[in-house]
């Protein structure tokens, strides 16, 4: 089975966004653990929480993503912007226990002019510190587009990353297709070639969910903007070739295009259609 979902507002807690994903036919979703350009984290509702682990458990929920905030930067040559990401996503894990064995998933930063060599230090040095053995959730990765700055718009700089943190078993990728796809990675044409490229660096066991976006720019832009399915430059049969290829089907697939829940479902029964059951 295809288990795939959307971005979801969790605004009105976790119950809604169950009850919202089953309304669009998705079986797993994304959520930010707070106001994504911002701080502040809304209380955790232990009743909203019982319901909403019922709910998933009934309808088949698996897999929910959760979703750091964008304006997190471990890799800041600013020693107090590194100390708030760490105390953020130290937060995030901490909640997230609340409902285990799902994932975490944040940019790796931008290194803004000190060098990719003392960015990925910086990331590195923060999942040691906020990484522990009782946690129950796995933290990802997420491959960049190399916009500005960027960390991770290569997968041997996610792997450098990797290399230096302790507790390798709670850390993992998120693999999103825009991203690579402008940071050069032909996956609508080499997606066999990409794939063998990550598992030579990475490895594809540490490959733990999608985020499934088309792009509105060429291969290579660098400029990481979102389109909707076969609406952008990769295109849904290339998008098809991804959601089949064998060594990802049996992955999350997580839609973060330009859609409300309308655009995402009629994405959803799209790429149901075009998903191979055999």
């Amino acid at each position: 089975m295809l288990t795939i979902g959307c971005h979801l507002s969790s605004s009105k807690g976790y119950l809604a966004m169950g009850k919202d994903a089953v309304d669009i036919d998705a079986n797993t979703f994304q959520f930010f653990t707070r106001n994504p350009r911002g701080t502040k984290a809304k209380a955790l509702d232990p009743t909203d929480i019982a319901s909403f682990l019922a709910w998933a458990n009934d309808h088949g929920i698996k897999k929910i993503l959760a979703h750091a905030p964008y304006i997190l930067n471990a890799a800041s040559a600013d020693q107090h912007l590194r100390e708030l990401a760490r105390d953020i996503m130290a937060d995030d894990l901490t909640r997230l226990e609340h409902t285990p064995g799902n994932c975490y998933n944040f940019h790796p930063g931008s290194h803004v002019g000190q060098g990719a060599e003392a960015g990925i230090a910086h990331i590195a040095h923060m999942l040691n510190q906020i990484l522990q053995p009782k946690l129950h959730t796995t933290v990802l990765l997420e491959t960049m587009a190399g916009k500005g700055s960027e960390i991770g718009r290569e997968f041997e700089e996610l792997r450098e990353i990797l290399d230096r943190v302790e507790l390798k078993d709670r850390l993992g990728v998120c693999l999103d297709t825009c991203h690579v796809w402008d940071a050069g990675y032909d996956i609508k044409d080499r997606l066999d070639q990409v794939l063998g490229h990550f598992d030579a660096v990475i490895g594809l066991d540490r490959l733990k969910a999608i985020h499934l976006n088309d792009s509105q720019n060429p291969l290579g832009a660098r400029k990481d903007r979102h389109a909707r399915i076969g609406e952008g430059c990769i295109g849904l049969e290339a998008m098809a070739r991804i959601i089949n290829h064998p060594a990802l089907k049996h992955l999350p697939f997580y839609l973060e295009t330009p859609n409300e829940l309308d655009g995402y479902k009629k994405e959803i029964a799209l790429l149901r259609q075009a998903f191979d059951q055999s």
